[in-house]
């Protein structure tokens, strides 16, 4: 996809993310944000999936090792045709299969299930394991948050990563600066990520995650380094597109009242429109 039609896809899918967490009174919408422009990339230029046939055993895989954000998850996937776009509308409610984490199982296009920080790294290195004791060609790909990173398990499967040459595996590091409770740096400083990747065995690329050129150009490193993992360490800003959710730790995992709401879906809708010309 040229990146014009990808930052539109990206821009509904913000718009999607925003009224289902409102709609809902309740999700994490901050980091979703965030994070949506990576995805809109993944799901419609970098991972060979079919939502025809989600289940594919040849096909790639992606772990939401930041298993809350799933606003993000369910609107690209939605957007993909992974499910109807109008089954956003029950996300988080009553007997409806898009709950607040993702449910393998359940959601169509989702890998696996995950919401406690750390494991969904951990079952990603499982299946590059797999993939590679099996002789498989398909990669996998998972996303962190930075504030994840306070996660010990994150460490331990660094290490086994490593230990096991898991060269089709890429990660991705959602670094916001941000996480519930402030600042990452003030909770837990974990920085530099560079350097500790690389200490763990981990080949480490940098990206703007908002810049799809960027992005690009790290994941096609990722694609060609050999008997080591990679991690793409993508600076972004938390609550992208909604400007008083930009760089606000209290965003993180509240909904908006209707005053606010209506601001930032006018704020949405208003980049949608420029995009589309209108």
């Amino acid at each position: 996809m040229s990146n014009a039609s990808l930052t539109l896809t990206a821009a509904k899918a913000r718009l999607l993310a925003y009224q289902m967490v409102y709609r809902a009174q309740s999700g994490h919408i901050g980091g979703s944000l965030s994070a949506m422009d990576l995805m809109t990339l993944l799901y419609n230029e970098v991972l060979r999936v079919d939502p025809k046939s989600p289940y594919d055993p040849e096909r790639d895989r992606f772990v939401l090792s930041k298993g809350h954000c799933t606003p993000a998850l369910y609107a690209t996937l939605a957007l993909r045709g992974f499910f109807p776009v109008e089954d956003l509308e029950h996300f988080r409610q009553l007997h409806c299969y898009l709950s607040g984490h993702p449910e393998m199982g359940f959601v169509p296009g989702v890998d696996m299930s995950t919401g406690s920080l750390g494991q969904g790294i951990s079952a990603a290195v499982g299946m590059a394991l797999a993939g590679k004791m099996d002789g498989k060609n398909w990669r996998v790909y998972a996303l962190l948050g930075d504030g994840e990173l306070d996660e010990g398990q994150v460490w331990e499967a660094a290490m086994a990563a490593a230990k096991f040459h898991l060269d089709h595996l890429c990660a991705f590091v959602d670094v916001n600066g941000l996480q519930i409770d402030g600042k990452t740096e003030d909770v837990m400083p974990t920085e530099p990520l560079d350097g500790k990747f690389a200490a763990f065995g981990w080949e480490v690329f940098q990206a703007d995650g908002h810049d799809f050129d960027q992005l690009r150009e790290a994941i096609a490193k990722a694609q060609t380094t050999e008997d080591k993992p990679s991690v793409v360490l993508m600076k972004t800003v938390k609550g992208k597109g909604v400007s008083y959710m930009e760089n606000d730790p209290q965003w993180h995992g509240k909904a908006p009242g209707e005053e606010l709401f209506l601001k930032g879906e006018q704020e949405l809708r208003a980049k949608i429109a420029e995009l589309e010309g209108r």
